[in-house]
């Protein structure tokens, strides 16, 4: 039986413009096994997955588990005294990540949710310094392939020497799997094989990105990262927060983008259109064929 990755590569469908979208990830370690919707389903207490949840809504700030790669199946009576926190926010020219441990998750739902959301850490942890971290989709419970190719890569990336590999129970799009976010740029990557992924993060180290197998920075919503990666391509610019979505007004068509770049001041109106992809295709393993929406750019004009 095909898979929704093979089925989606086969049809050649575009990577680009399919990131999830946040502005914030808010990433709790949580060891041992992940249902499908994590948060409530994992050893983590569930009503503390909910209050997380209720918390986030709305703000900008995407929730999710991450747990070293290796073996997980770890009882619940396993001692864990304190959680590693990771929160990152991946606005061009105002990335951060910040670290800390805690001893209750719980603790978490106090956070500042919105300013979280909207840049400012609040003094929460301390600053990340190290590799970039590299987040790359497992989770065999939501979708088959993302254990199936997921895993094999983190495994990978981690025996390399990469000292910070997590598992992350869902970054969306799992028929691109392998998919890996990377923080704290916060490009989203999908298809990728070991060679591309440590190619995308030599590059994350030195401030650029790889355009090749990206679908998009977080922080932008669908229209906005389709209008930015079609003027990287345009003008060959890999420097990672060498590119902002300025504004993005509706159109008959679907969006009118302005890209700027922050260097010289160079600015672009790009047209973007909502499309869908045929033939129909499941967008996960297991469920009805669809016809995804995709991003279309139509015109990418120089002012």
């Amino acid at each position: 039986m095909d898979t929704c990755t093979a089925l989606s590569r086969e049809l050649t469908e575009p990577l680009a413009a399919t990131a999830a979208t946040a502005a914030t990830w808010l990433l709790l370690e949580q060891p041992g096994p992940w249902g499908a919707k994590a948060l409530k389903e994992s050893h983590l207490d569930p009503e503390v997955g909910r209050a997380l949840d209720r918390a986030a809504d709305g703000t900008g700030v995407r929730v999710a588990l991450i747990r070293r790669p290796g073996r997980h199946a770890d009882p619940p009576s396993a001692g864990h005294p304190r959680r590693e926190v990771v929160v990152a926010h991946t606005a061009p020219g105002a990335s951060w990540v910040r670290r800390a441990t805690v001893a209750d998750p719980a603790e978490l739902a106090a956070l500042d949710f919105a300013a979280l959301g909207a840049g400012v850490h609040g003094g929460f942890g301390s600053d990340h310094h190290g590799d970039p971290l590299a987040l790359v989709c497992t989770n065999g419970r939501r979708d088959r392939c993302c254990a199936l190719l997921g895993r094999p890569l983190a495994a990978e990336l981690a025996a390399s020497g990469h000292s910070e590999v997590w598992e992350v129970t869902h970054l969306g799009g799992h028929r691109f799997s392998p998919t890996m976010l990377v923080l704290p740029y916060g490009y989203a990557y999908g298809r990728l094989s070991a060679a591309a992924a440590k190619e995308v993060l030599a590059g994350a180290a030195d401030g650029r990105m790889v355009q090749e197998g990206c679908r998009g920075r977080s922080c932008w919503d669908r229209p906005g990262q389709a209008a930015e990666l079609a003027v990287r391509r345009l003008i060959g610019e890999e420097r990672a927060d060498a590119l902002t979505v300025e504004r993005q007004q509706p159109s008959p068509e679907g969006w009118q983008v302005l890209v700027r770049h922050t260097g010289d001041g160079r600015t672009w109106d790009v047209e973007v259109a909502r499309g869908v992809s045929e033939p129909p295709r499941p967008e996960s393993c297991g469920k009805a064929p669809g016809t995804p929406v995709r991003m279309v750019v139509r015109t990418v004009a120089a002012r």
